[in-house]
């Protein structure tokens, strides 16, 4: 097990937008669900994407020759189809993903261009995960100076599609393998090797919801009492952040981020770098597939799973929340993680932690809608201010959020637990 102090690192690239994630129908007693709003995500072969490839758009004709030359170079090598070639998706930052037949397999190509995005955090953190035990898309060959990666391909099955449109013993017996998943990669995931996740970060985050969603999306003006009262907030979110056991954090550790995958046979040939016959799952692991972990940092404890329970677009009722924290929570405790040995501070630690993220996403979204042209993200906020108002609601230190929250949500409070 490695549970490490964070130490200085340089920041390597920015945190990125929880982004593009899709829930679709589900029988009852299941999660809670908001409209169908958002497309499929990274490594997702979209409904769109059966263009011919000499239809992919690319706008600078000098990246499309580096691209053409580098993928051509590997082709030999990784049995790759260039004819095949296509795109596989998008996401809320600079880059795209392809997908093109590899062997008996398939393979995703990461498009990721410099200056806008950089690579090199992707394949150092992919590499700290693997040699945790856990299931990451390998990276076959690398271009970073020009920022384009081949990798494994971990399939279309997402969790989030899995967890709304199984049966509800199905959606427990998966958010019991991510739980567990979590525990492994806090426990073996070296947190010292990733940037720290400190009260800088944190306070930036928080920035961007009066910035972004009061101003922008609401068109408010916050008054000074109202500006000290959102400071004196942040500041006991930041303090409680602070104050937890600092380990690696994926950052987005949530259904639209996991993959179900089953476990690969060919391992000898999938460690030479091969594509086996199941070379879509890693070799010899099953779910779930890890997806979009390149801003890993070595941060709270309770972050990850917070963003397990309570993620941008699928919500639970809070018994069952309850149900998989405490079962996760005994799970880190076996294996000598350093949770709170009092179940219900740290239940308060996590809610805590999530409603930092939450407000942070609010603000992510609005930026997206006013600033990238991406209106659909903002149709998510009222999850986002249910997720806020209960928390501020249940908390008396938290409450003067609520009267911040007021104009813009309504105050729509759902009862709940409490400690």
């Amino acid at each position: 097990m490695i549970i490490t102090t964070c130490i200085r690192a340089p920041i390597l690239t920015g945190r990125r937008a929880d982004a593009d994630r899709t829930p679709t129908g589900r029988p009852a007693g299941g999660p809670i669900l908001l409209p169908p709003s958002l497309p499929s995500g990274p490594f997702v072969l979209s409904t769109s994407a059966t263009s011919a490839p000499a239809s992919l758009n690319w706008t600078d004709p000098a990246r499309q020759a580096l691209f053409t030359a580098w993928i051509s170079s590997l082709s030999t090598r990784h049995a790759l189809d260039l004819s095949q070639l296509r795109l596989a998706s998008a996401d809320a930052s600079f880059r795209r993903y392809l997908r093109l037949p590899a062997g008996a397999g398939t393979a995703i190509v990461m498009d990721a261009p410099p200056p806008l995005e950089d690579v090199r955090p992707f394949v150092r953190v992919a590499a700290l995960i693997q040699a945790a035990g856990l299931n990451v898309p390998r990276v076959l060959a690398a271009d970073v100076t020009n920022g384009f990666l081949l990798l494994t391909d971990l399939g279309d099955q997402l969790y989030l599609h899995a967890l709304t449109e199984g049966t509800p013993a199905q959606a427990d017996q998966l958010m019991r393998q991510a739980s567990a998943a979590l525990v492994r990669f806090q426990s073996q995931v070296p947190g010292e090797q990733l940037p720290p996740f400190g009260p800088a970060l944190l306070q930036a985050e928080l920035d961007l919801f009066p910035t972004w969603c009061v101003q922008r999306e609401f068109g408010l003006s916050w008054s000074a009492a109202q500006h000290s009262s959102w400071q004196a907030l942040c500041d006991l979110l930041i303090q409680s952040a602070v104050a937890q056991p600092q380990l690696a954090v994926h950052a987005d550790w949530m259904p639209r981020n996991l993959m179900v995958c089953e476990a690969a046979a060919d391992t000898a040939h999938a460690a030479r770098g091969g594509l086996g016959p199941q070379a879509t799952c890693g070799p010899t692991l099953a779910s779930p597939g890890i997806l979009d972990f390149q801003d890993a940092v070595c941060g709270p404890i309770t972050y990850d799973m917070a963003s397990l329970l309570r993620d941008a677009f699928i919500s639970w009722p809070e018994e069952q929340e309850l149900d998989w924290a405490v079962r996760a929570w005994q799970a880190a405790r076996a294996a000598a993680l350093p949770v709170d040995a009092d179940f219900g501070e740290h239940w308060r630690q996590l809610e805590w932690m999530g409603l930092q993220r939450h407000l942070k996403v609010m603000g992510i979204f609005c930026r997206l809608k006013h600033r990238d042209g991406k209106d659909r993200y903002a149709t998510d906020l009222p999850r986002f201010m249910a997720y806020a108002t209960k928390v501020a609601k249940r908390y008396r230190p938290l409450q003067p959020l609520l009267r911040l929250l007021e104009p813009l949500s309504g105050a729509r409070v759902q009862d709940g637990y409490t400690f």
